[in-house]
């Protein structure tokens, strides 16, 4: 493998044309996945909208037909009953011929709460106000008899489930604005002082952090299309892309304070490391790899005095890391914890392929990196968040060629019992 060794990120900071092309390629990766993500999520919302659109369509051809005497009710209910009804997971009211809601109410409405302590002509007026929501939205599909008479309305709206996906869109804008802001700021900074040249390289993590989520996004849009006929899948699908929404803002409040003192507070630190534990190790399969992670901790309260966002920054590059070096079969992480005085010891151990000495000298040097793809700032900035901002240390407690690693942090205690 080719080492890239260290960066000189001054020659980097007076070549401009090489910087405007990190800037265009920035923005046109985020416009790029802006559109495809829009595209995808309307082609999913579409698809809702048509077999919602039909389910109710069907659900006023029984009605109609159910009151058509030269017709046999008997197979029509139990259509209704057993295919239609349960499959609506949409807000819908039945009215009369003039938009009144038919009573009892809650036989003809469906996915709408009424609070049944309130008087009879307040839950008509509530009704009535959701009528006119719903006719903002959809026109009413009428139900006739066989003379053509008006007999009824059915007013309906979107589900949960289309209004979330159409929130999706705004979320990624959102998030590609972050994005395309911090690129900003951070290349603007080069040309002030020497110091904010590593900055230069936090414009592509970022990309490279954010990217992550917003490709899971994709996927789980796709997932979510595949799975439109599936309530419990499509309910744990979504689950899933709230997840990486919130990892995106993540991201973006750690990216905020780089650079500034965060703020510090009380935490019980076990939480904080098994919360970077569980998140790495779900994305495990994304990487390629077979690995465990074993967590041995101290069974005791821990609590340190830490910045939570940056803090678990640093324990999932650390595990991410060593996920990464992993080249066997079964691969294992062991994260473990121990209490010594007022300071306590977090190790991060892996059977990976290991380093030399020449590379463990350098491992911290903002630029340096044994990988094909990345800025190597990754353990310059742990290395930072770890000694600046908690007063602690972090440095390669064993390693050796083909026999793995092992990180080790330290950090002050605040209580222990």
């Amino acid at each position: 493998m080719k080492f890239l060794g260290k960066i000189d990120f001054h020659k980097i900071a007076i070549m401009p044309v090489i910087r405007w092309q990190f800037k265009l390629a920035l923005i046109f990766i985020a416009l790029l996945t802006v559109i495809v993500i829009i595209f995808q999520t309307q082609i999913v919302v579409q698809d809702i909208i048509e077999k919602e659109t039909n389910l109710i369509k069907s659900y006023s051809k029984i009605l109609e037909s159910l009151e058509d005497p030269n017709f046999e009710n008997i197979e029509f209910s139990l259509l209704l009953n057993d295919q239609i009804l349960p499959n609506i997971s949409f807000p819908m009211i039945l009215t009369d011929d003039k938009d009144e809601p038919l009573f009892p109410f809650e036989n003809n409405i469906r996915n709408i709460d009424i609070d049944s302590t309130i008087s009879l002509p307040d839950q008509r007026e509530l009704l009535k106000s959701k009528i006119v929501e719903m006719a903002q939205t959809y026109e009413p599909i009428v139900i006739k008899d066989h003379n053509g008479k008006i007999l009824s309305k059915i007013y309906y709206n979107n589900s949960d489930l289309v209004t979330a996906l159409q929130l999706y869109p705004i979320l990624a804008v959102i998030g590609v604005i972050v994005l395309l802001t911090i690129g900003y700021i951070i290349f603007s900074s080069v040309r002030r002082n020497e110091e904010s040249k590593v900055w230069v390289g936090m414009s592509k993590e970022a990309a490279h952090q954010l990217g992550t989520p917003l490709s899971s996004l994709l996927a789980w849009m796709e997932i979510l299309r595949l799975n439109i006929d599936e309530p419990r899948a499509i309910s744990e699908t979504l689950s899933e892309m709230d997840n990486d929404v919130n990892r995106m803002k993540t991201i973006a409040n750690r990216f905020s304070k780089i650079g500034s003192k965060p703020e510090l507070e009380n935490e019980h630190i076990f939480y904080v490391i098994d919360a970077a534990c569980n998140y790495v190790e779900k994305r495990l399969p994304h990487l390629g790899r077979k690995v465990e992670i074993i967590r041995d901790f101290p069974k005791e309260k821990v609590v340190v005095e830490m910045n939570v966002d940056l803090f678990t920054w640093v324990m999932e590059n650390l595990i991410k890391n060593a996920a990464e070096s992993i080249e066997e079969e079964n691969g294992r992480i062991r994260v473990s914890m121990r209490v010594t005085g007022k300071k306590v010891i977090i190790f991060v151990k892996d059977n990976g392929k290991g380093m030399s000495n020449k590379i463990r000298k350098q491992i911290f040097v903002p630029g340096f990196t044994t990988k094909k793809r990345g800025w190597g700032l990754g353990l310059s900035l742990s290395k930072r968040i770890i000694e600046d901002y908690h007063k602690g240390k972090i440095w390669v407690d064993d390693t050796f060629p083909g026999k793995g690693t092992t990180f080790g942090i330290e950090i002050p205690v605040i209580t222990s019992n």
